[in-house]
């Protein structure tokens, strides 16, 4: 979808821009942004058309992701953590699954699904669990502690995971959807952050709560990456890659008039033309112009069905971590031109500083980022663990 017939209107991207930063200041969810998306089918685009939405894939998906985080990063990343469900089901539902559809259909009638992986304690989210899953008549109970529970205000699916660890041939990790006011859950406000403030993502309690059988998504063994789970993980960390870009790229575009519009009793024309602050633009744009091509063509492999086997979790990982680490670094050096104005609030770098140290925290961390590269390079299984002696 280009942006020309985008259900992302200029109107509506200029007012995303002008909300974000009283939902910043206020640490409130965006829930004007979130209305106005909602309205314009952007939860539903990659809903296959087939099923009511516009079939978006991953990498056109991306692109819109691009356009809204440029304008509003924690909208975009809020959002991300509903299309990310829908996107890599409708890939299970073209490739000829459609144990899952009735997720598709769900969302066409208005119910919004975040995700609930992040535990502490677990550096492996998706793949392991501390949450309890214990089988029961009809279902599961789970209990445990969730964080990040991103879109607490307004989510009506809440994508979660657990252990069952006495399954019959090992233990299992279980994926279900709870649905929201299950009894013995509860959001506890507990967002209070440094940055992506408008996401709201406030933690979740489980103390035996109930999902049903047909809320139950998928049951794998522990640590394993089928394709559900690696459909997590390409959809979630390239949404994340293609946010953080944007961060990095409206922080050039902020850092360049500011430099060109400065001052200095040393410089006989404007900053600009001091050869340092040349060095430093350049070492900008030198970290800034490799990001898109990488993760535009991982998305677009992911896309285009391309066959890379083992090496899809380091490939995906990878992109993620190049575009958080490059975005950081820009953000980094956009404020130091800023002369000290950056610090001020108020200031949009201020926030763009904030919320680029973010995605650092976003799963795969960095640790997990180098196993799971340096693993595959070699030739390692990646559920191996390290014997000394």
């Amino acid at each position: 979808m280009s942006a020309t017939n985008s259900v992302l209107s200029d109107d509506m991207l200029r007012a995303f821009a002008e909300r974000r930063a009283g939902y910043d200041r206020e640490n409130r969810f965006f829930q004007e942004d979130f209305e106005d998306l909602k309205k314009a089918g952007y939860l539903t685009l990659p809903v296959p058309r087939e099923l009511g939405g516009r079939g978006l894939t991953l990498a056109e998906m991306c692109r819109e992701q691009y356009r809204l985080a440029y304008h509003a990063p924690a909208t975009a990343l809020g959002i991300n953590m509903h299309v990310y469900w829908l996107g890599l089901v409708a890939d299970l539902w073209r490739a000829g699954d459609k144990s899952l559809e009735w997720m598709l259909k769900e969302a066409m009638a208005g119910e919004v699904f975040n995700a609930g992986h992040s535990e502490r304690g677990n550096d492996l989210p998706a793949l392991l669990s501390t949450t309890k899953a214990e089988r029961v008549e009809g279902g599961f109970r789970f209990t445990g502690h969730k964080m990040f529970g991103t879109l607490a205000p307004v989510f009506t699916r809440y994508g979660l995971h657990g252990m069952w660890a006495d399954a019959q041939g090992g233990p299992q990790v279980v994926h279900a959807f709870m649905p929201r006011g299950t009894a013995g859950s509860q959001i506890v406000q507990t967002w209070d952050t440094m940055g992506m403030r408008a996401t709201r993502s406030d933690d979740i309690k489980l103390d035996g709560a109930f999902v049903p059988d047909k809320y139950v998504a998928r049951i794998v063994p522990a640590g394993t990456a089928d394709a559900f789970v690696l459909g997590i993980f390409a959809w979630a960390l390239m949404g994340f890659a293609h946010i953080y870009h944007a961060i990095a790229q409206r922080a050039l575009a902020l850092t360049v008039p500011g430099v060109k519009g400065k001052t200095s009793l040393a410089v006989s024309r404007n900053m600009g033309y001091h050869p340092e602050i040349q060095h430093m633009v350049a070492e900008m744009r030198l970290l800034l112009d490799p990001i898109g091509p990488h993760i535009d063509r991982v998305a677009a492999d992911w896309s285009n069905g391309v066959d890379h086997g083992a090496e899809w979790p380091a490939k995906i990982v990878s992109a993620k971590y190049h575009a958080v680490e490059a975005c950081w670094k820009i953000v980094d050096k956009a404020m130091e031109l800023s002369g000290g104005a950056g610090m001020f609030r108020g200031n949009e770098l201020e926030q763009l500083f904030r919320d680029a140290r973010c995605g650092r925290f976003h799963p795969a961390n960095t640790f997990l980022v180098h196993e799971i590269v340096g693993k595959t390079a070699l030739g390692i299984d990646l559920g191996e663990q390290p014997r000394w002696g």
